[in-house]
């Protein structure tokens, strides 16, 4: 691959010495499989450990004496009370109430916070997050920065061999750790919904500590391909498909991340973008949502494809679809009309001009095994 306006991630030569497959993704060029192939890394990601480039995201630090209220007056997150150390999952929210991008923010400082954005967003995020809090904090888009992923349930056994106090941290909890004398900034989370960790550390040491991790017997690469098939499987959403500018946090089906304190009769109600439609949803149901479909049979259905009931209408769209290597049969997400989302509903997929029958079903497809 040689265009000119793709980025390269630190990684970019290992990538290539490791013979991995390069693709263009979020303006980067990123691995999307090794020469083992997807399913071969998805199943070793789930029985072992797998090692992902992710520093294509963007790592920002928000800071001030206001910078969590800053921060509440733009996501509809608890940031106040955040515990230091404590990894979330948030939200950017627009005056419609749709996501303009999700992320995940960790409290490492009482003024002090750390956010990880997703990568085609980045650019966008930061000048949102400037032209709306900028007169009020301190914000620094850490460029030098890399970020890798290790997950799987032999994670944090590999790390044990530098960082025994590893195991000491929960599922969404943060903190500085040392591995063989890299300064490293280490979360207990990830995006594939095994056990693992994401590693912030300095571009220029970003190479040798990839080494030596993949010099474990455990641990093996892993591209955008596993990356994809590991987080649908988990039912976690992927921003452009199954969250957009469009897409509510309600109609995505993330209440849960919403806390009470920003809800209707909470401590702080409100007072972000898209509070009013966004409350209404919560107190009287959205008119559409996001949830895991499942195709009968062996034909998988992909992003865009159109859901219809047994009249011909369409009811909604598939966001997420492929295969599930750990279940052996195609998997998908769709936004669907919230008459049809009881589970066990039978649907139709429109396939190239043919039906294919579909199912509501439950999410996850495979359940989380992080370590609470």
């Amino acid at each position: 691959m040689n265009d000119k306006n793709l980025h390269y991630t630190p990684l970019h030569s290992l990538h290539t010495e490791l013979g991995a497959k390069m693709v263009a993704f979020a303006n980067y060029s990123m691995p999307v499989q090794y020469p083992g192939g997807i399913i071969q890394e998805h199943q070793h990601t789930r029985n072992h450990a797998s090692l992902f480039d992710v520093s294509h995201m963007g790592q920002i630090t928000i800071s001030g004496e206001n910078a969590g209220q800053a921060l509440e007056s733009i996501m509809p997150m608890n940031f106040i009370d955040q515990p230091l150390g404590q990894h979330r999952y948030g939200l950017l929210t627009n005056d419609a109430g749709g996501i303009i991008d999700d992320l995940m923010v960790t409290r490492i400082a009482t003024d002090s916070y750390f956010l990880v954005v997703n990568a085609g967003c980045k650019v966008n995020d930061l000048r949102h997050i400037t032209e709306k809090i900028g007169k009020h904090v301190t914000i620094e888009s850490h460029e030098d920065k890399a970020l890798i992923a290790l997950q799987g349930p032999a994670a944090i056994d590999v790390l044990a061999k530098w960082v025994p106090e590893l195991s000491n941290l929960r599922f969404m909890q943060a903190s500085n750790f040392n591995i063989d004398g890299n300064q490293c900034f280490i979360s207990r989370s990830g995006y594939s919904g095994e056990d693992g960790v994401e590693i912030s550390v300095s571009g220029d040491q970003v190479e040798s500590l990839a080494k030596l991790l993949l010099a474990q017997d455990a641990v093996k690469p892993a591209g955008l391909g596993a990356r994809d098939s590991l987080r649908l499987e988990a039912g976690l959403c992927l921003y452009g498909q199954d969250l957009t500018e469009n897409i509510t946090p309600v109609e995505a089906n993330l209440n849960w991340a919403i806390p009470k304190v920003r809800r209707d009769g909470g401590a702080r109600p409100g007072r972000y973008p898209g509070y009013t439609i966004i409350q209404q949803q919560l107190t009287q149901g959205p008119k559409r949502k996001r949830v895991g479909v499942r195709p009968i049979g062996k034909a998988p259905v992909r992003a865009g494809t159109e859901i219809v009931d047994a009249e011909d209408n369409v009811v909604g769209v598939i966001t997420s679809g492929g295969f599930g290597p750990s279940i052996n049969q195609p998997i998908a997400m769709g936004l669907l009309e919230i008459s049809v989302t009881t589970i066990d509903t039978r649907l139709f997929a429109r396939v190239r001009n043919r039906l294919v029958d579909v199912e509501v079903c439950k999410l996850p497809f495979v359940a989380h095994q992080y370590k609470r």
